[in-house]
């Protein structure tokens, strides 16, 4: 079996499973957020639910909106804290107190091996750590809140290989927005996506991360990296031997590409698939530059953008946003002092929260207006009006552009 394989056959009581088969798993850790968590508490009461199956894996998150910006926005951040507080639910985090559920996931909560669900589609990520982990609707949430257990069908899998060594301006969201350019929004549909080889073995787990936040952007049920010892030491646990491809394991296909000649690229207006190289699209004049995102929101992904910013100002005329992806994440890059770094450039900080990602507030953009994004979707009407355009890039494509006013390639 493959690690997919390996992961939901321990998790269901199977020896043994098989793409396409049917499989009821235990769940060990089932997130929601400000979003998706409110319709799962009214589905579990609809569903006559008293107790939630173990308050410790229920882990709630308010990052979509945080702080509230509407009535509407407060009521369900109220109805999660009235939930929260009847189940006697262990981990909650509220506005101030964690950040983007994906990040707050990561940095607390998951394991090698885990089977872990959650109410928002990028609950992928969590592959680059080892874990099955995949996005569930919040009807399937209520369920997994009284049962705690989930169905599964063994998904064919994907076996993506890189190798070579990036060069210095060519980053993980390169390296992600080139396979969706590749395969397609519906290439990987419902397919376990699987990285290796040689840069993936060399990169750093922030950016593996990176990685698996967008294999659901070609249609994947899941991402994944086989745990080694970067992981393990990011996490400060034991290895796993289990959690290895068997020898003869297979997957249903196979795609190779070489690091080493790609180029920094671009996801266009309006779909993730729509990717070329920085160099196609150079030059056209932006509005607004935001670095932040589950996608790319992390220390360092600040660090690379910092470096760029150092000593240099935003161009007139353009708003650039950092927005770390959580509390912690902010408080190391104050440590660093990376925030004064961004302040002296002219860049706006934000709380932790998904922000303009979401669109449902901070730097929403107006007719006509068009921005540079470290994160993972730029659909239309994505972060504000249906008639601005997004362009979704690596954070050091992002700041290079917000120095220049114009999408440009990191020098």
């Amino acid at each position: 079996m493959n690690i997919i394989e390996k992961i939901l056959a321990k998790a269901s009581g199977k020896k043994v499973v098989h793409p396409g088969e049917i499989v009821e798993a235990e769940i060990d850790k089932a997130m929601a957020n400000d979003i998706t968590a409110p319709l799962a508490v009214l589905s579990f009461k609809r569903m006559d639910g008293k107790n939630v199956w173990d308050k410790e894996k229920v882990i709630l998150v308010i990052d979509h909106i945080a702080p509230a910006s509407s009535e509407q926005s407060a009521k369900m951040h109220k109805l999660m804290r009235d939930f929260v507080e009847e189940q006697s639910i262990k981990y909650f985090y509220d506005v101030g107190r964690g950040g983007v559920c994906h990040q707050v996931m990561v940095e607390k909560h998951v394991e090698p091996g885990d089977v872990i669900v959650g109410a928002d589609s990028h609950t992928t990520t969590y592959g680059a750590l080892g874990a099955f982990s995949t996005g569930i609707g919040s009807t399937e949430m209520a369920s997994v809140w009284l049962t705690g257990k989930l169905w599964f069908k063994i998904p064919e899998a994907i076996n993506i290989i890189f190798n070579g060594e990036m060069t210095k301006s060519v980053y993980p969201k390169d390296l992600i927005l080139y396979t969706i350019g590749q395969l397609g929004a519906d290439g990987a549909i419902y397919k376990g996506v699987k990285f290796s080889g040689d840069t993936i073995r060399n990169m750093g787990v922030e950016g593996r991360l990176t990685l698996c936040n967008m294999v659901v952007e070609m249609g994947g049920k899941n991402g994944i990296i086989e745990p080694d010892e970067k992981v393990y030491n990011y996490l400060n646990k034991q290895a796993k031997d289990d959690l290895r491809d068997d020898e003869d394991s297979e997957y249903d296909k196979t795609f190779e590409y070489d690091a080493s000649k790609l180029e920094p690229m671009v996801a266009c207006p309006s779909t993730v698939d729509n990717v070329k190289s920085v160099s196609e699209v150079e030059g056209v004049k932006i509005d607004q530059a935001l670095i932040g995102s589950c996608t790319n929101g992390r220390l360092s992904d600040l660090r690379i953008a910092a470096e760029i910013l150092k000593n240099r100002k935003v161009k007139k005329g353009v708003r650039a946003l950092v927005i770390p992806a959580s509390q912690d994440v902010f408080k190391a890059a104050l440590n660093e002092h990376l925030m004064e770094i961004f302040i002296d450039a002219g860049v706006m900080i934000c709380n932790p929260n998904c922000g303009p990602c979401y669109g449902g507030h901070l730097g929403l953009l107006a007719e006509g207006e068009v921005c540079i994004s470290s994160s993972n979707r730029n659909f239309v009407g994505r972060m504000g009006s249906p008639k601005a355009d997004i362009y979704l890039a690596s954070p050091a494509t992002v700041a290079t552009s917000a120095i220049t006013g114009k999408i440009t390639q990191p020098a």
